[in-house]
This record gives C-alpha cells, structure tokens and sequence, in this order.
C-alpha cells in the first residue's frame, strides 16, 4: 500500500516507486507575487539555488521577500522517482524532499547570502522533520549545481553547525548532496501561501542569526 513504509526512513532506489520518465506536471507561466517565469530558460547571468527545509509551501514564501531573489517555485529532489506527485512523496516511497528553487541575481545577492537565509528559517538538527511534520519528504537539504555551490554549501553547513552546537543544540542533519533533478510540484502547490494567505505553515527555527561574515 502507498502508505504503509515508515515515513522517517528513507527508501533506497531499488524499492523507490517508478514514476513518469515522460511526464511533467504543467505549471503557472508567471510567479504570482513575483511577476516572473518560474521555469527555464532565465535571464543571462542569474543562478540557482535548490533547498528543502521542511513544507514548501512556507519556505517559498520567505524568499518572495529576499533582496536578488528574481523567483522562485517549489517541487521535489533528492530522490529517484521520476516526475513524483505529491501523494507518492508524502508516502516516503520517493527518496525526495519537498524542495525550493531559488533564482537569484548575483549583483544584489549570492549564494552564500541565500544559504545563510535558508540555515535561519528552520531547524536543521530534526532530522527527518520540520516542526509538527514528519517524514523525510521534511528533511533539510542543499542541492548544489557545481563545485563552487558544494565548497559554500559545505562551509555554511560547518559554521551553522558550530554555531548550533555552542548553543546545545544537536548535530545538524542537513543534506548536502549533488542536484540530480528538480521536478516541478502540481500547479496548485506554486506559490500556494500567495493564493492562500491564512494556509498551513510550520516551521521550527532555531532563533540563531547565522555568521555571514564567516562566508565572506
């Protein structure tokens, strides 16, 4: 049965569920607070990010409001069932995390500055959860593009966890793995918390500012 694997362990690629090798989810040409494509091809010289950290829906919202962000869009990565619905990734069947693309201008921002944000808004010592959510479609993750991304990724994940652990708090269990896809969530989940306000949000942060000037 679709729900019956335990949601706080993560499934390997021999059992992960098949999905659709030739199927998209269609989506929303334009952002709706943003005013801009949420799919390729972007602008010349603008970069990307790729994040989970907890339920999408609000960690899409924080960004809306960062300074460099040019868009934005949730969907899934990390896993191995090709092009997932949301249904199979809350089954735990997938390998993939509810994921946040971020697409940013590197003249008003950069990808350090992103990562810094992303460690602030959530807890990433939770292991497989964030907040009243379990599973481990909840998982912390940086997804990094090239070797530059990984190097940051890697430092940021060093110096936040650091910073944790002086504090008492547990190890941090954030993901940082390569960026093999991004598939693209169901139109209704785009910038959901924009269509509707007073919708779901649940996010546990750690009240810590992260140490920017450690990445610069």
């Amino acid at each position: 049965m679709l729900f019956s694997r335990a949601k706080t362990q993560l499934v390997d690629a021999e059992r992960a569920l098949p999905g659709r090798p030739d199927y998209a989810f269609a989506v929303p040409d334009t952002h709706a607070v943003l005013g801009h494509p949420i799919k390729p091809p972007f602008p010349e010289g603008l970069e990307q990010a790729v994040l989970g950290a907890g339920c999408f829906w609000g960690v899409e919202e924080i960004f809306w409001d960062e300074p460099g962000v040019w868009t934005t869009a949730v969907g899934y990565t990390g896993g191995y069932t090709q092009h997932p619905d949301y249904e199979e990734v809350c089954s735990g069947r997938t390998g993939h995390t509810e994921a946040v693309l971020v697409v940013f201008d590197p003249e008003k921002t950069s990808y350090a500055q992103i990562l810094a944000r992303f460690f602030e808004v959530h807890d990433p010592t939770q292991g497989y959860r964030q907040g009243n959510d379990v599973g481990t479609q909840y998982r912390s993750g940086v997804y990094y593009a090239n070797d530059a991304q990984k190097a940051i990724a890697e430092r940021a994940t060093e110096l936040f966890g650091k910073e944790l652990a002086d504090r008492g708090y547990g190890a941090i269990t954030t993901e940082v793995a390569p960026l093999r896809e991004f598939y693209y969530a169901e139109a209704y989940h785009q910038q959901y918390l924009a269509k509707n306000p007073n919708g779901y949000r649940c996010h546990s942060t750690t009240g810590l500012t992260f140490p920017r000037e450690a990445l610069t």
